[in-house]
């Protein structure tokens, strides 16, 4: 599935690294979450600081 932009131009979420705070989600790898994790990073591309309100820590595996 494509996304894209206001403008029309194409956004590759596979270009993008991941924000620091996607790294310990749990939603991660979990093909239900995956739009709305995409959509929420090409929102925020060019912010300072990026804010997830859907994010949930994964537990620790110790």
């Amino acid at each position: 599935m494509g996304f894209f932009n206001d403008d029309g131009t194409e956004y590759n979420p596979d270009l993008f690294p991941l924000p620091n705070l996607c790294m310990t989600c749990k939603k991660r790898e979990n093909p239900n979450e995956e739009i709305v994790c995409n959509l929420t990073r090409m929102d925020q591309l060019g912010e300072s600081e990026f804010k997830c309100f859907a994010y949930e820590k994964e537990k620790d595996t110790e």
